[in-house]
């Protein structure tokens, strides 16, 4: 009888051991299921974060390029008084402008994506050739040169420059987080499924001189 009374024990005591041992292991399932859980949610909260970083400075470039284009026209107006025989040239820089400003506009509707960039780029960049043009022409009318209301127009576009040469750099920066991070291991394996299939598209200009400052327009 006191055999059958130790067994019993010894039984009792290892279905016990047993059950802890069942807790402990459920325990740890349930803290690396939570703990990988949890990573993935960082990986697309990280994702949507560094997402809407580099929109919000898109957005911050679209304001000043918008200046930039109202600028434009009232400099174009202020020369037509002095500079008659330059049709062409006007009528050059009002194109380009133009031709920008659509692309900026359908950008801000539908997003930016890689070739929508490629035509910004390159349209920003005919607009800079074209008031450089207008630039070189202008030094023939000392006039307008002296003008007091083309100073100010002036001096306001090579400011609006600046900020656009700054803001553009901001949103690079951004662009580069968001790729770095995206192509990055694991997030590479979850971007897709979180709605983030391809890389964001960088603000370049064919002309790496461009890149570093912003064209000026002196008068």
């Amino acid at each position: 009888m006191v055999q059958s009374l130790l067994s019993s024990r010894y039984t009792a005591v290892n279905d016990v051991n047993e059950v802890r041992l069942v807790d402990v292991s459920s325990i740890v399932f349930w803290l690396v299921l939570l703990g990988l859980v949890g990573y993935v949610i960082n990986i697309y909260n990280r994702l949507v974060t560094l997402r809407n970083r580099f929109q919000n400075a898109f957005s911050q470039i679209e304001v000043q390029l918008k200046r930039r284009y109202d600028l434009i026209p009232s400099l174009v107006e202020v020369a037509k008084g002095y500079m008659a025989h330059e049709r062409e040239t006007l009528e050059a820089v009002i194109s380009a402008r133009n031709n920008a400003a659509s692309i900026l506009q359908a950008i801000s509707k539908a997003g930016a994506g890689g070739s929508e960039m490629a035509q910004l780029s390159s349209a920003e960049s005919a607009l800079g050739s074209a008031l450089g043009s207008l630039n070189v022409t202008m030094e023939a009318y000392p006039d307008l040169k002296a003008s007091e209301n083309m100073n100010q127009l002036s001096e306001e576009l090579t400011t609006t420059e600046n900020r656009v040469a700054f803001s553009r750099q901001g949103y690079n920066d951004a662009v580069t987080a968001y790729n770095t991070y995206r192509q990055s291991f694991p997030p590479v394996f979850f971007a897709v499924r979180f709605g983030h299939p391809d890389d964001a598209a960088l603000l370049e200009f064919a002309d790496s001189e461009q890149i570093q400052a912003a064209p000026k327009v002196e008068f």
